[in-house]
């Protein structure tokens, strides 16, 4: 039987929207928004890890577990393995890190990615990706693209465009159709394992040049489990236009 929690990290300051957790979304903080599409996963417990005491307040005025976490950490994943720890899970426990700031993921993207770490044991990790064809996302380095293996393990993480077509780009012409091209969708599901090792994990030299923090465990040795759905997820939540578009999908509601 599939069993998993899925932790919200939820930190306060952010550059581009201040606060972000807390902004309204339909009459209710955004991170409680979140919490809701885990509520619909199937999710065994939910909890919104952050580092903003007003924030484990809005939780619990809204029926939602809440922690208190470290101020100085540098990603999600070390607050949700401060939560691992605090919380005291085994190391089989899956745990999926759904992003504060993603209110409209949808719920079965959360179960997705629980239930493919579920059945592959091999795997500390499962993420997801989506297919893309056109030209502009193969070489958007703000899109990050996967490549897999035969079992649907991932074998690299990139921002630059990958697999690169070599005969076709040399003569000039566009991404062939036989070509697959996998944008990665940032939604993980770890074992509480990973997450007590992932602190003595030393950077990894690629995961520094390109700016992503799974290739800290494909360099460790770390497999990485991918799903692979042919629905993209709706945005998340980074700019005033991000927060105004994901308004008027609640108000439409």
């Amino acid at each position: 039987m599939l069993s998993f929690k899925v932790v919200i990290p939820a930190r306060f300051a952010s550059t581009r929207l201040p606060g972000k957790p807390l902004l309204d979304i339909g009459g209710k903080p955004m991170v409680i928004r979140v919490a809701e599409q885990a509520a619909s996963s199937g999710a065994q417990q939910i909890i919104i890890a952050t580092d903003h005491a007003p924030i484990v307040e809005a939780a619990g005025a809204n029926g939602f577990e809440a922690c208190m976490t470290r101020t100085d950490h540098v990603s999600g994943t070390d607050r949700i393995a401060e939560v691992c720890m605090q919380q005291g899970w085994p190391d089989d426990t899956i745990v999926v890190n759904v992003q504060g700031d993603e209110p409209l993921i949808p719920p079965q993207l959360i179960a997705a990615v629980a239930r493919h770490l579920h059945e592959h044991t091999d795997c500390a990790i499962a993420t997801a990706c989506h297919p893309v064809h056109d030209e502009a996302s193969m070489r958007n380095p703000n899109i990050v693209k996967a490549v897999l293996d035969k079992h649907g393990n991932a074998l690299y993480f990139s921002r630059a465009p990958i697999p690169w077509p070599r005969d076709a780009y040399a003569k000039g012409e566009p991404l062939p159709g036989e070509v697959t091209v996998l944008r990665h969708i940032g939604i993980y599901a770890y074992r509480a394992s990973f997450l007590k090792a992932y602190g003595q994990l030393a950077p990894a030299p690629i995961e520094l040049a390109e700016s992503l923090e799974q290739l800290r465990a494909l360099y460790h040795g770390y497999r990485i489990g991918v799903t692979v759905t042919h629905d993209a997820p709706p945005s998340g939540v980074d700019t005033e236009q991000d927060l105004l578009n994901a308004r008027r999908i609640f108000e439409s509601r």
